[in-house]
């Protein structure tokens, strides 16, 4: 829906003073419209689920709809000009926000006929190559998943790094022998994907904790869910630090992405919400990065490498979403990393 300035200014008022009634927000418009008017603009906010209307009669009041919230455009660029405890962010778990997603369509009718258009020509593709090309195109994409996903952790081994460490078991010099478990964790991951296809065709808490083990074995890390607080730099928001609220937040995930029929919206969840309630000591973001691909992958889907996403653009997108409850920008990189796995991996 495309907004008039006066509706525009509408959702500005009920954004900044929260619940409010149609004779309120008549006072504060700029311009004098009259009731009817009021009326008719809220009535269409309504309709583009924009807002969500409380109460009947005279005690009708209008909040901002979490659909709007989760979709509203956002610049960037302006957002992140600001240092992290100037940004009107959420600084604190929104309990409310997996129950609010129930209901709430992720992509439109559009953006979904292209991504099934994609898992097609996926599927196409694949068919036509012999077993030999498959594996081959396989190793590409779990070499390039792999560094990627590990930089986007501050992993500094390059790609052909990463090749070599893979190919000829090679460690590249003068970086530490973490950074190359991480990379070899990944793989392993991958490989155990691929040889387990329906693993997240239900997606349970023991998934998650076993994608996690596997993820951050050696690497000194602790298993299982956290019973202690962490904090996430680059943002004032705090995650949840009580270990069984975090593991009823986790079964509230699970349950809100089995109920979906789509595998993308599924695997556009995982991301996003693993990596907000942050349920294991580190190693957060690669796990839903890593069951997204689980997702994917069981509703014969091309897993994502997010090679050509820029590592700071992915976290800005992910803090947005931290700080915001604000999708939009992830869920562009989300389908942009769709089409770009699909036209570059088994060809």
């Amino acid at each position: 829906m495309n907004l008039t300035p006066r509706q525009q200014e509408i959702i500005e008022i009920i954004g900044t003073k929260g619940q409010v009634s149609i004779s309120e927000i008549k006072k504060l418009l700029s311009s004098e419209p009259s009731i009817p008017t009021v009326n008719r603009d809220m009535a269409k906010l309504v309709e583009a689920n924009y807002l969500k209307k409380l109460g009947a009669g005279r005690a009708t009041t209008y909040v901002i709809a979490p659909y709007y919230q989760l979709f509203v455009p956002v610049s960037v660029s302006n957002y992140f000009d600001l240092d992290p405890d100037r940004r009107r962010a959420k600084t604190s778990f929104n309990h409310e926000l997996i129950q609010s997603l129930k209901g709430i369509p992720l992509f439109t009718d559009n953006e979904l006929a292209g991504l099934q258009k994609l898992k097609e020509e996926y599927q196409s593709n694949i068919a036509s190559l012999s077993p030999t090309l498959y594996q081959k195109e396989l190793e590409r994409l779990t070499i390039e998943l792999s560094w990627k996903s590990s930089q986007i952790e501050g992993n500094t081994y390059t790609l052909l790094e990463t090749e070599r460490l893979f190919k000829e078991k090679q460690e590249a010099e003068n970086k530490t022998k973490e950074e190359a478990i991480m990379l070899l964790n990944h793989k392993e991951v991958i490989t155990y994907l691929m040889e387990h296809k329906n693993l997240a065709q239900a997606l349970t808490l023991r998934t998650l904790e076993e994608i996690h083990s596997l993820l951050i074995k050696d690497l000194n890390v602790g298993r299982n869910i956290r019973s202690r607080a962490v904090g996430i730099t680059g943002t004032a928001y705090s995650p949840l630090d009580n270990e069984y609220q975090i593991r009823e937040n986790l079964e509230l995930m699970c349950g809100l992405i089995n109920s979906k029929d789509n595998g993308f919206e599924k695997a556009l969840l995982a991301v996003v919400l693993i990596s907000y309630i942050q349920p294991f000591e580190d190693g957060n973001k690669r796990t839903g990065r890593m069951i997204s691909n689980a997702l994917l992958i069981a509703d014969d889907a091309c897993p994502l490498s997010y090679r050509s996403i820029d590592s700071l653009d992915y976290k800005k997108a992910m803090l947005l979403f931290y700080e915001q409850n604000n999708l939009t920008t992830f869920k562009t990189i989300f389908m942009e990393q769709n089409e770009f796995a699909v036209k570059n991996y088994f060809r």
